[in-house]
């Protein structure tokens, strides 16, 4: 019986299919290796490939934590524990972390989260009990991300 063929990389073909990886969507260092690991390339090959992607700016973890922190939250409304949380999940280091949320002004921070404080308390109308409809706000808010002090505070506010 014939074993399905797997596809084997030259390391030029790789360094190649990385770029193009890389230069679609800022990626990760992590997310690299990975892709490199499916591709079932050997250790060493994955460190001259990595090192090739970083050496011609393909690969830059500065950068990516940067755009990931905007991104997640202009267009998901993440508050900045959630951002460091899944920063630090890809492994990216402390400094590039606190130079990613440097990205979010403090001025649309807070319109943001006042936003989507009253936008979540228009879509629990239908709770009567009022505690209920404090918890599921105080969740809503705290798995974003945002901070606990700041999200008491707002629960008050809205739920009187």
């Amino acid at each position: 019986m014939l074993q399905p063929s797997v596809k084997t990389y030259t390391l030029e073909e790789a360094k190649r299919a990385l770029e193009r990886y890389c230069a679609y969507q800022d990626r990760c260092h992590q997310e690299v290796r990975k892709k490199l690991l499916e591709m079932r390339m050997i250790p060493d090959a994955i460190d001259v490939v990595i090192g090739h992607l970083i050496e011609h700016n393909f690969l830059n973890e500065e950068r990516f934590a940067k755009a990931f922190a905007r991104g997640k939250f202009n267009h998901k409304s993440w508050g900045r524990q959630r951002i460091v949380r899944e920063l630090k999940q890809r492994q990216i280091s402390a400094p590039n972390i606190k130079t990613a949320l440097l990205e979010i002004s403090e001025e649309d921070y807070l319109t943001v989260f006042d936003t989507l404080s009253r936008k979540r308390i228009q879509q629990l109308s239908k709770e009567k009990d009022k505690y209920k409809k404090r918890k599921k706000l105080a969740d809503y808010l705290l798995y974003r991300g945002w901070e606990g002090d700041w999200v008491y505070e707002k629960v008050r506010e809205l739920v009187p």
